[in-house]
């Protein structure tokens, strides 16, 4: 009662925070999913890694044309196409989610488009890395300087939006060998391999610090109010029917053998 007084004092809307940690990604991409679509509350997740090293796609991501599939299969890596738009990660222990869903009516400024939202989103983590590397927001990623740290993706309904980040605060360079090389990439890759391309955030900041900057960023938009993980547990158990799936072995092995028939009728 008293945040929520404070808050409409103060003029600013309500946020819910959440932190997990090493909260299953799967888990938590059903979490958001049912957050965005069925909770009328802001809300902030963070997840500090994730149990077990997981490939994540796009909602209309093609495995074929993304993954060394032969790689995938071999390693049994979990294989999950997200209810959101944007590119392909590996993620792991290393890999620090935050997630923003949000009323459109509670972000002064912000319009429900992808542009609108990815240019506040940078704005508020610039925020956050101000002195720390050369922090830029360059088309749809984060950077110090020319080099990726932060991928980003969104999915916008009639009255709400998520935008949702997955921070490199460490990576596995054995694990990049899983993705191909995206026919689609933002200019200033330069055509450059996975690991010229991305940096890790540890060598910046600790993670500990990081949180705490993105915290204090948050409260000159919302209030915050701390959420315990346990409760919100009970937020995403029921029927909702989420859009997010694990792919199946065989749904792999089907895009592999697609992806080999095509090679070998194009030779």
């Amino acid at each position: 009662m008293g945040i929520a007084h404070e808050a409409r004092k103060l003029g600013l809307p309500l946020m819910n925070v959440v932190r997990f940690k090493g909260m299953p990604i799967l888990e938590q991409l059903f979490l958001e999913e049912k957050l965005l679509r069925t909770s009328s509350d802001n809300w902030c997740i963070v997840n500090d890694g994730t149990s077990t090293p997981s490939v994540v796609m796009g909602l209309s991501g093609k495995a074929s044309e993304l993954l060394e599939l032969g790689f995938v299969l071999r390693d049994e890596v979990p294989v999950i196409r997200r209810f959101t738009g944007g590119g392909t990660v590996i993620v792991d222990h290393g890999t620090i989610f935050v997630t923003l869903i949000c009323n459109k009516d509670d972000v002064l400024g912000v319009q429900p488009y992808p542009r609108s939202i990815m240019s506040w989103s940078g704005l508020l983590y610039g925020q956050v890395f101000r002195g720390i590397g050369d922090f830029q927001l360059r088309e749809n990623d984060y950077v110090f300087g020319d080099r990726k740290f932060g991928g980003n993706a969104q999915s916008i309904t009639k009255n709400r939006w998520i935008h949702h980040t997955s921070f490199l605060w460490d990576y596995e360079v054995k694990n990049m060998a899983y993705l191909k090389l995206p026919a689609r990439a933002p200019e200033y890759r330069l055509e450059r391999d996975h690991n010229e391309f991305i940096c890790r955030m540890k060598e910046y900041l600790s993670r500990s610090l990081f949180v705490e900057k993105t915290t204090e960023a948050l409260e000159t938009h919302f209030s915050l109010q701390p959420m315990n993980s346990e409760t919100i547990g009970a937020v995403h158990e029921g029927g909702f029917v989420h859009t997010t799936s694990l792919l199946t072995k065989q749904e792999l092995k089907d895009a592999l053998a697609s992806s080999l028939e095509s090679i070998a009728h194009n030779s």
